[in-house]
C-alpha cells in the first residue's frame, strides 16, 4: 500500500541532518566509515538521500556522533522508518527515475528547460505513448503503458487545486517541430500546451531557431525548489543509464543563472503562445 509519506524527501532530510551532526562533530565521512566498519561510499549515499537507511544505521551513527538527547535520536529513527515506506509511484513497480518522481511530488516549484521534446508534465497521452515508443524501441507494450500511466499520474500536481506545482518551462523550437507520432498527435499536443499555459501557475516560453546560440545548448535540465526552507534546491539532469542530481549551492546557483538567461532571451509569454499556435496550425 502506497503511503502519503514521501520516502524520497524523508531520506533526503534525514541525510542532511546526519551530515550536519557529522560536521558538528568535526569528523570526515572516511573517519565515520572506519568507526562503523563500512565503506565511505555508504556514508556518502546515506547523507545524500540516495540510499534507504535503517533505524539501526541511525542508532549507530548517533552513537558515533555522541548524540545524548534521546528525543533527537527517536526523531531521526522515525524519519528512517518513514523513509522506508512506499510512495504512490512504487505501486507501478520498478521505475528507473523514482528518485526524481519523489522529489517532484514534494516540490513547490519546477523550472524546466527542454531542447528536444515537450516536458512530461505537459504531455498528452498520445504524445507520451509515441515518444516513449520511439525513444525506447525495445520496450514491451506493457512497460510503455506503465510509463505513460506514471507520467499522467505525475500531472495531477499541475491540475491540483489545493497544492499546484509552480511550473516554468522554456522550450527550444525543435521541441515543437519534432514530429512525435503523426500530425494529429502533434496538433493535439501543441493545442494542449497552449491550454495548460493559460493556468496561472504554468508559464511556457519558446526559444526560436533564429535566436542562434544560447545558454541551453548543453542540454535538458530541471531545477526543483521545495516548500520547506531546510530542503535545498536540486538540479536534475536526466541520463540514459543514470541520472545526475546536483545539490551544492554553487552548482544550483550556476544553473539558476543560466535559466534566467534563457527566460530573458526567449519569447515572452504572449509571443510564445502565438508562436506555438502558429506551428500547431501547420499540422493539418
Amino acid at each position: 500500500m502506497a503511503s502519503s509519506v514521501n520516502p524520497t524527501v524523508r531520506r533526503r532530510r534525514l541525510g542532511q541532518e546526519l551530515r550536519r551532526l557529522r560536521e558538528q562533530k568535526g569528523m570526515t565521512a572516511e573517519e565515520v566509515a572506519e568507526r562503523l566498519l563500512v565503506s565511505q561510499s555508504k556514508i556518502s549515499r546515506l547523507e545524500n538521500g540516495r540510499r534507504s537507511i535503517s533505524q539501526r544505521d541511525v542508532r549507530d551513527l548517533c552513537g558515533v556522533y555522541e548524540v545524548d538527547d534521546q528525543r533527537i535520536v527517536e526523531s531521526l529513527m522515525q524519519m528512517a522508518k518513514d523513509s522506508r515506506q512506499q510512495g504512490w509511484w512504487h505501486s507501478f513497480g520498478d521505475i528507473p527515475y523514482s528518485v526524481y518522481i519523489g522529489l517532484e511530488t514534494d516540490a513547490a516549484s519546477l523550472r524546466v528547460y527542454d531542447p528536444q521534446v515537450v516536458p512530461g508534465l505537459l504531455q498528452t497521452r498520445r504524445y507520451a505513448e509515441s515518444l516513449i515508443t520511439g525513444a525506447l524501441p525495445e520496450t514491451a507494450a506493457a512497460d510503455i503503458e506503465k510509463r505513460v500511466q506514471v507520467r499522467l499520474r505525475r500531472q495531477q500536481r499541475i491540475n491540483s487545486r489545493e497544492n499546484p506545482l509552480r511550473l516554468w518551462t522554456v522550450l527550444d523550437e525543435a521541441a515543437l517541430r519534432r514530429m512525435v507520432g503523426n500530425q494529429a498527435v502533434m496538433r493535439e499536443q501543441l493545442e494542449h500546451l497552449v491550454e495548460q499555459a493559460q493556468m496561472p501557475h504554468v508559464t511556457v516560453q519558446v526559444i526560436p531557431f533564429d535566436l542562434g546560440a544560447h545558454p541551453g545548448l548543453n542540454g535538458q535540465y530541471a531545477i526543483l525548489e521545495f516548500p520547506d526552507a531546510s530542503d535545498s534546491s536540486v538540479v536534475y539532469i536526466e541520463g540514459v543509464t543514470s541520472d545526475l542530481y546536483l545539490e551544492k549551492p554553487n552548482d544550483v546557483q550556476k544553473y539558476s543563472v543560466m535559466y534566467e538567461h534563457l527566460r530573458a532571451q526567449a519569447l515572452n509569454v504572449e509571443q510564445s503562445r502565438q508562436f506555438i499556435e502558429d506551428i500547431a496550425k501547420s499540422y493539418a
